[in-house]
């Protein structure tokens, strides 16, 4: 599977024309990032459900803190119903930096994570739902009949060991937020031993690398407009991963801070070659084919993640044109 992310940031209209655009370059699936200071992605997945025909459509990724899981149940619902079946939903542990900014960095966890998309699955079947744990629900339910009923498939986005693994038994696939094929080939490992338990009515599961892609002819030009992406995968990553690649925690922190502070310049300045190299696919169109071939000994799919390039119309044909042939 060949999927892409595409971030609010930017004005709907832009934002449709390269959804459009990633379904005639061979796209099979759009996600949405979803950070409260970016626009609504739930608007923007709307819009692009209407404008398309057969690239699936999902948050890529939304939390169960910002908004209650019944309620991300329902509206994942209706995004099936208004593509036509071609709902994902893609669901994790959300963006340590700016959850801090609405008081909700310390709720983050696996547990909420799993409670939440198992009830979705239940609701989604028509079922009515009482729930007491990382969130409560007393007989809740869905007064219509989602089109597409527990077949929306839901992507697990997480890093750790726990989610990883939480994500192969429970899940149909996991968003590994990663690029760098030492990461994936770890993340195979927890993925594996997570599968082992997984019951055989669960069907099949996908490893997907959720993979910032920064590509131009360019190889310089692709490498700058990576930073902000860095910036924000480094502040959010945990020591496991910054000690894999030799970055260090307190500038991975203070990176951080000033995304946390809106001190977006100054988070940016702070990324280096290393971390550009260790959570990105930057550079050439050569260069990022490359990398992908080793990633894909691991992974079974690909998420072409922001920026994409210093050209986003361009970036999204190079992308394609870069992988063709490898998920």
């Amino acid at each position: 599977m060949l999927g892409i992310e595409l971030t609010p940031e930017h004005e709907l209209s832009r934002l449709i024309d390269l959804g459009v655009r990633a379904e005639a370059a061979g796209y099979d699936a759009v996600y949405s990032s979803c950070h409260y200071n970016n626009r609504d992605p739930w608007a923007f997945l709307s819009r692009l459900a209407a404008a398309t025909d057969s690239v699936r459509v999902g948050p890529g990724v939304a939390n169960p803190y910002e908004t209650h899981p019944v309620t991300l149940a329902s509206k994942v619902a209706t995004l099936d119903e208004a593509s036509g079946g071609r709902a994902m939903f893609g669901l994790g542990p959300g963006d340590p930096s700016t959850l801090r900014n609405l008081g909700l960095a310390d709720d983050r966890g696996l547990r909420s994570v799993l409670e939440a998309f198992k009830t979705a699955e239940r609701l989604w079947a028509g079922e009515r739902v009482d729930h007491d744990g990382t969130f409560a629900a007393d007989d809740a339910g869905l007064n219509y009949e989602p089109p597409q009923g527990a077949d929306i498939p839901v992507h697990v986005g997480g890093e750790g060991p726990h989610m990883c693994r939480m994500a192969a038994k429970h899940a149909d696939g996991l968003l590994y937020n990663g690029s760098h094929p030492a990461d994936l080939a770890w993340a195979r490992d927890q993925v594996d031993d997570g599968l082992s338990e997984r019951p055989e009515e669960r069907g099949e599961f996908d490893l997907l690398a959720y993979a910032a892609v920064s590509v131009a002819e360019d190889g310089a030009a692709a490498r700058e407009a990576a930073r902000p992406p860095v910036a924000f995968i480094a502040a959010g990553a945990p020591p496991p991963v910054l000690n894999r690649h030799g970055i260090d925690p307190d500038a991975a922190e203070a990176i951080g801070e000033d995304v946390s502070a809106g001190e977006f310049s100054a988070a940016f300045e702070r990324v280096t070659p290393g971390m550009i190299d260790a959570f990105c696919m930057a550079g050439t169109p050569e260069t990022v084919r490359e990398r992908a071939v080793a990633v894909a000994e691991h992974a079974d799919g690909l998420v072409v993640g922001s920026p994409l390039g210093p050209d986003l119309e361009v970036g999204v044909d190079l992308a394609a044109d870069a992988v063709d042939g490898l998920f």
